[in-house]
């Protein structure tokens, strides 16, 4: 039971899945349904404080190296390209939906990017950031209890 909820946490801090995967997996191992969301939707919110933490310290000092910087300009173009003109048009709600549909690729990871490179203000980022994951987990909670429900 404790490797089951450890390892559902780490998918949600993981940027390969966050809550969309640490949800299914709690729930499909038989932990307790609100446990899990509650632990995979709080996990998910502790990245964006670390994320922002890594991109204004650590990014600074990682951009010189040439294969970091590679990736970083990399990242951040795919960044401005998927999300940013929704983001800057729309600001905090344009955030929250991009955080909010739980689809690979739009989460926490890629809107704390998206609230460095656009200049975000952090506590209104942190708010809609946190709403979207919130929402996101629900949908990918009632999902996946609905299948459940269906399977057995």
């Amino acid at each position: 039971m404790i490797k089951d909820i450890v390892i559902a946490v780490l998918w949600s801090i993981s940027p390969f899945g966050e809550a969309k995967v640490g949800i299914p997996y709690g729930m499909l191992s038989g932990l307790n349904i609100y446990l899990v969301f509650v632990l995979c939707f709080l996990s998910n919110v502790l990245v964006f404080p670390l994320m922002m933490f890594f991109l204004e310290r650590m990014n600074t000092y990682l951009l010189r190296w040439t294969s970091y910087k590679k990736a970083a300009i990399y990242v951040a173009r795919r960044a401005k390209l998927g999300s940013g003109s929704k983001i800057q048009k729309h600001g905090f709600w344009g955030l929250l939906l991009f955080v909010m549909i739980p689809i690979p690729g739009t989460g926490v990871y890629a809107g704390s990017i998206a609230t460095y490179l656009f200049k975000v203000k952090k506590r209104k980022a942190f708010i809609a950031n946190s709403v979207g994951i919130f929402f996101s987990s629900v949908i990918v909670w009632v999902t996946t209890l609905l299948t459940m429900k269906g399977i057995s």
